[in-house]
């Protein structure tokens, strides 16, 4: 089991039922977010970013974001409604959060290098559901997402 070395909370400012992470410095990463955004995929791959696919049309998810010195423990898997993995690559250590626009707030991994990501999430029907009717919710989905060196 990791040891964790640092935790976030941040808000997605979701919209198009799409938000992503990126590298910070945007120059190095080859289709920025929004770019490419696959409809419906619940967590895609792309080269230094990744974008998650919200149940909810616009609205504000809440994010924890945890970084390990290596894989953490499974944990909490009855709660979560989707989950998913994908390897990133991090060139500068720094994470943007893009949602309506690109956040202020960063993650900060700590080193640049190769990274295993988990994406859970849940709330994702109760949000569908307040965004149809109420048009935007706040914090009503949620994600917790681990980032972990690659091994080898």
């Amino acid at each position: 089991m990791g040891t964790l070395l640092g935790e976030q909370e941040l808000d997605a400012r979701v919209e198009f039922r799409s938000f992503g992470f990126q590298e910070s410095d945007d120059s190095t990463v080859p289709v920025p977010f929004p770019d490419d955004f696959r409809w419906g995929v619940f967590l895609q791959e792309h080269v230094r970013r990744f974008d998650v696919f919200s149940a909810g049309h616009t609205h504000t998810a809440s994010v924890t974001a945890r970084v390990w010195d290596s894989r953490p423990d499974d944990g909490d898997e009855g709660e979560w409604e989707e989950r998913g993995e994908i390897d990133y690559e991090s060139v500068t250590g720094e994470v943007a959060l893009w949602g309506s626009g690109r956040s202020e707030e960063m993650i900060r991994l700590g080193r640049a290098g190769m990274w295993r990501v988990r994406v859970r999430c849940a709330g994702r029907a109760e949000v569908e559901s307040v965004t149809r009717a109420e048009g935007t919710a706040y914090g009503v989905e949620r994600y917790l997402i681990d980032f972990w060196p690659k091994a080898g």
